[in-house]
């Protein structure tokens, strides 16, 4: 019996971590924060500072550190040499001023506290870097990783990743240098040459041997293989690295890194992603534990003024160095939010100088928890802007003028993504246009294109009239905020009679509320995209050109007519007035060419009767 406990005391622990995440984790997404936060927040709970269920953070550290050395794998994944070189001026020259200005500005007043030169580097260094998970998380809420502020934003982060090897190298150097200086020369420079020769074993054998190596295995179709070899080449790097004195971390980066512009690289993503989610959790959940709350408590006036003046500290360099380089007040001070966490590899690198010497356990255990507390501060800091502060700036303007305006035959509102191909097809035909938007950086886009641009808010009564509303023949309303698009028509049928109302619809609902506000035409903008990629498909199973055209424009008839029931009747009437299609099983591609061929005609036969397209209330546009 005692052998059979023995087996199984493992789960106890493990039961453990995956109920802290399961509870923590969704709390804290509830409350629109990082998981990271999630995993902290649950190994303090379970750690030995509070409940104590695990008594021993440092014998599982190992352990979880492997989701470190996967987390590094996949960054070096991402840095693809041509993705690097249009990212150049960006990651070398914004990334690198905030990482030498925060790590020295924090590092000299680490060194005026006390710690000594080399433990302020380990500390400036680790402070500086940003936390990678939780302002990609923000940003992607936001929907702003195409935005400007949003691409800058991820080039510093892209340089602090491509910082951390170095850094991970530094530590045992400098800790080599902080020796007796009657230590012995000999066996350092021993040490530092086979570094040296690892590091140009791992080059070599992923130039030259990884892409053959994944060949042959893809060629024997077993895909479990392939997860076994990336698993191999990933750590079989770390454990090299850590033989030679450096870290596990900077081997998988370099093993990433060699493989990044493999056939491979995508497949080797999938399969180390689950692995690397998991144990990264673990290893979040391990500085939790680690986290010392009767420390805290006793420092509690030091971390509760460090922490905010951090926070503030590393948005003020931010900020500056993005409003240098020719980025708004505003994009700057949310970027500068955004990097203001410190970074998940400030658990590393702070432990790490601990292990070498470069910082005591005080010390080490003081700049872990104020790496934590920024981790909870810097989102928090971020909405607070975000919410107050930014809200109240007025976003960039231009003056307006309309000089020359008022004789076009055409008005269009919104140059979009939409209001520009509708614009093109006028050029095209030399009619006279004038077009009005509000973004001043798209207007300063379309005139290096030699687009002239009106800047105004199409919303505006005086706007519309000084744009020469009253002559246009036809007003495209282009905008992609429908409540907008409802505000300029409404004006422009009062104000502008004579001119046809053509309206971009975001989707049915939006279509029938302009149908009712009488426009002379409407269209919602995924509508004939996508029937003419149905079209493509119908042909590609085997239909012509022209039974594939009968189809479509069977359902475009079809929808025209529920518009019509759903306009007068609502938008739930025809639910019992149209048919649906009901799918048929799948067969084989001629012979679903002739099921298909049979259907157009039957049709041609009925006069169309039985084709529709199912669901009449969908918000799909």
């Amino acid at each position: 019996m005692a052998d059979a406990a023995s087996h199984v005391s493992y789960l106890p622990p493990i039961l453990t971590f995956c109920a802290g995440a399961v509870i923590a984790v969704p709390v804290f997404r509830k409350l629109r924060q990082s998981a990271v936060l999630g995993y902290l927040a649950a190994g303090v709970v379970i750690g030995p500072s509070l409940l104590g269920v695990i008594k021993d953070p440092e014998a599982i550290r190992s352990t979880a550190e492997i989701g470190v050395v996967l987390l590094l794998f996949l960054v070096g994944l991402e840095l693809q040499p041509s993705r690097l070189y249009s990212m150049r001026k960006d990651i070398l020259g914004s990334g690198l001023a905030q990482m030498a200005l925060s790590a020295a500005g924090i590092g000299l007043v680490g060194w005026w506290l006390g710690l000594s030169g080399a433990g302020a580097v380990v500390a400036g260094t680790a402070l500086a870097l940003s936390a990678t998970s939780i302002a990609l998380q923000v940003l992607d809420e936001r929907g702003d990783v195409g935005e400007v502020y949003g691409r800058r934003t991820f080039s510093i982060l892209l340089f602090q990743d491509m910082a951390i090897a170095p850094a991970l190298a530094l530590l045992p150097l400098l800790a080599t240098t902080g020796r007796a200086a009657d230590a012995p020369m000999l066996p350092a420079l021993a040490s530092f040459g086979i570094a040296l020769l690892a590091l140009a074993a791992i080059v070599l054998a992923g130039r030259y041997l990884l892409n053959p190596f994944f060949r042959v295995l893809a060629n024997t179709g077993a895909k479990d293989v392939m997860t076994a070899a990336a698993l191999l080449i990933v750590l079989g790097a770390a454990l090299l690295m850590e033989h030679v004195g450096l870290s596990m971390a900077m081997g998988a980066f370099l093993a990433g890194v060699m493989l990044a512009d493999s056939n491979f690289r995508h497949e080797l993503e999938a399969d180390i992603e689950p692995f690397r989610g998991v144990l990264l959790g673990l290893f979040f959940m391990t500085v939790g534990m680690s986290i010392d709350l009767k420390l805290i408590a006793e420092n509690a006036l030091l971390l509760a003024l460090a922490a905010p003046l951090l926070v503030l500290f590393k948005i003020t360099v931010v900020a500056s160095i993005m409003r240098l380089s020719c980025s708004s007040w505003i994009e700057a001070v949310r970027a500068g939010a955004l990097l203001s966490p410190a970074g998940e590899f400030a658990f590393v690198l702070v432990p790490l100088g601990f292990a070498n010497g470069l910082l005591d356990g005080r010390q080490a255990a003081l700049a872990t928890a104020l790496a934590a507390l920024s981790m909870l501060l810097g989102p928090i800091v971020a909405k607070l802007l975000d919410s107050f502060m930014l809200a109240r700036i007025k976003p960039e303007t231009m003056e307006e003028d309309f000089e020359g305006a008022d004789g076009s035959q055409v008005m269009v509102i919104g140059f979009g993504r939409f209001g520009q191909i509708v614009t093109q097809a006028l050029l095209l035909q030399h009619i006279d246009v004038t077009v009005i938007d509000s973004d001043v950086e798209r207007i300063r886009s379309a005139a290096r294109f030699g687009f002239k641009i009106y800047y105004g808010d199409g919303t505006r009564l005086d706007v519309l009239r000084a744009a020469g509303g009253g002559r246009a023949k036809v007003i495209c309303v282009c905008v992609d905020d429908r409540q907008a698009a409802l505000r300029i028509v409404e004006m422009a049928k009062a104000e502008f009679p004579n001119a046809r109302l053509h309206v971009r619809a975001y989707d049915r609902i939006h279509a029938i509320e302009l149908m009712k506000a009488d426009v002379d035409y409407q269209q919602r903008e995924t509508f004939e995209s996508a029937l003419g990629f149905g079209r493509v498909t119908l042909e590609a199973v085997g239909l012509s050109r022209d039974e594939a055209e009968l189809i479509i424009d069977h359902v475009r008839d079809r929808d025209a007519q529920r518009m019509e029931i759903q306009f007068h009747e609502g938008l739930a009437a025809a639910l019992d007035r149209v048919p649906r299609v009901s799918p048929e099983p799948l067969v084989a591609p001629k012979a679903k060419s002739r099921a298909l061929t049979a259907e157009t005609q039957q049709v041609i036969e009925d006069g169309g009767a039985e084709i529709a397209v199912g669901g009449v209330g969908e918000p799909e546009r």
